[in-house]
């Protein structure tokens, strides 16, 4: 078998845990930066023992405290059930995402690696992974507390990407379930960390649902055809596939409705990723998301990528900037492809959440590679149409960048973007800081980390005033 791709160059993971600091920094770190930046990737504590992808490693926490322009880093894996078993055997006992479940293994037939995102609520700070409960860590030192099923209330997946409402302090969430009923479920968490609210939500089949939007007053589930079914396995066949054929929808639900209440639109057959924002137009007759679409969604035949597939790549065709405009009244649905650039993990102000917003934040990724190598930075001008890059440089790849607002700003690109960059040729990552308003200039900042920091998913910024109050 041929080696992943995930398991060499700066995919590979890295072995130790450190803490070191203060780390230098090149240009000017801005003191308002008060808080600490995660980022969370997938980095294997053992040698897989089949075919890997890059969605297999165990989760890992990279961040790193920002404090009067002085910048420390710290990195931990999360240390899961799956985790510890692995560790007291001195291997790898799971296999990976794109492989058969080992339901004949009593410590589960999956393992939560906790490696997709992060979230923080309630004085929670949350690894999450979309077939499992959440994780709790400390924010403090990133240590692991251990599984959070809100005091025994969540039985069901819990997504990589809740939402939380800027008014209510709620934090809207779903799971899906691949192969047994119910297929979705949808809940939510109030402002004090309970499970307030739970449905259920009926799908014909169940599907791979990564991502979902909120607005003000809806919650928006896109049913993609990437579809789970056993009686594949049967014929020989990987059990998910992508299924045009099925069509395409998007479910509208009143926030806190129960599930039977949802309104399926139906739209062109695709698959999405990631969401950057949904909401209500003023006259609430529509609805507008905008979402990284992609026209069809494949992993290799549920094999590691092979480089050689080209453009195109493992995860099939390249996605692009797209918006969803749902008419209410009509009962259709009108799309608009609004970029051609190939972008990515996209991100707004979180305060915009469910609200108009004109600025969004994605990576751009290399045509002419398999791989994801997220070559630049895109700032999208969602009302005029118009785009701005950062480019990284020769040799040079990011990924996600958060955005952080200038503390008492109200312009949504009055702030900051922090990101992890990784250089090829030098064998050097850093933490870069731009001006959210002028991403295309060079970095306000960069500072120098004392290891590689692998490629990885999603990020997060917490204040020190916010970790202060955590008991």
């Amino acid at each position: 078998m041929a080696e992943s791709p995930y398991l060499a160059g700066n995919f590979a993971p890295v072995h130790d845990e450190r803490d070191e600091g203060p780390l230098p920094v090149q240009g000017h770190l801005p003191e308002e930066l008060d808080g600490l930046f995660l980022r969370v990737g997938s980095n294997p504590r053992f040698e897989p023992p089949g075919a890997y992808h890059w969605f297999d490693g165990d989760g890992m926490v990279h961040a790193v405290e920002l404090r009067d322009g002085q910048a420390r880093y710290r990195n931990r894996w999360v240390r899961t059930r799956g985790f510890e078993v692995e560790e007291r055997r001195g291997h790898a006992v799971w296999g990976g995402l794109f492989e058969m479940p080992q339901f004949d293994n009593p410590d589960g037939p999956r393992k939560n690696t906790a490696n997709t995102a992060l979230a923080w609520h309630a004085g929670r700070l949350l690894a999450l992974w979309e077939q499992g409960e959440p994780w709790q860590l400390s924010p403090r030192d990133l240590s692991t507390i251990g599984p959070c099923d809100f005091g025994g209330a969540l039985d069901f997946p819990f997504t990589a990407h809740p939402k939380l409402h800027p008014e209510s302090g709620e934090l809207h969430f779903f799971g899906y379930s691949p192969i047994a009923r119910p297929f979705l479920h949808y809940g939510v968490i109030d402002a004090s960390g309970r499970l307030a609210h739970r449905s259920e939500i009926e799908l014909p089949i169940g599907v791979m649902m990564h991502d979902f939007a909120i607005t003000r007053r809806h919650a928006i589930f896109l049913d993609c055809p990437y579809t789970f079914d056993l009686a594949r396995v049967a014929r020989g066949e990987p059990v998910a596939a992508f299924e045009p054929d099925r069509g395409a929808r998007l479910g509208v639900l009143p926030l806190g409705a129960e599930g039977d209440g949802v309104r399926w639109f139906d739209i062109e057959p695709c698959f999405v990723f990631h969401v950057v924002n949904a909401w209500e137009e003023e006259d609430d007759d529509s609805i507008v998301l905008i979402a990284c679409r992609r026209d069809e969604i494949r992993f290799g035949g549920m094999a590691p990528p092979d480089p050689g597939e080209g453009p195109a790549n493992h995860m099939g065709d390249l996605p692009a900037l797209h918006r969803f405009r749902l008419d209410l009244a009509r009962g259709r649905v009108r799309e608009e492809r609004l970029d051609d650039a190939p972008s990515e993990l996209p991100r707004i102000r979180d305060d915009r959440i469910g609200t108009a917003n004109r600025f969004a934040w994605a990576a751009r990724f290399r045509t002419d590679d398999a791989r994801p190598m997220a070559e630049a930075l895109v700032r999208y001008d969602l009302k005029r149409g118009s785009s701005v890059h950062h480019e990284h440089g020769a040799g040079c790849y990011g990924g996600e960048f958060q955005v952080v607002p200038r503390p008492g700003s109200q312009a949504e690109d009055d702030g900051y973007l922090l990101g992890f960059v990784h250089d090829e040729g030098a064998g050097q990552s850093s933490l870069r800081v731009l001006d959210a308003a002028h991403p295309e200039r060079p970095p306000l900042a960069c500072i120098a980390l004392p290891r590689r920091v692998p490629y990885g998913f999603h990020a997060a910024w917490i204040p020190r005033e916010e970790i202060g109050r955590v008991g």
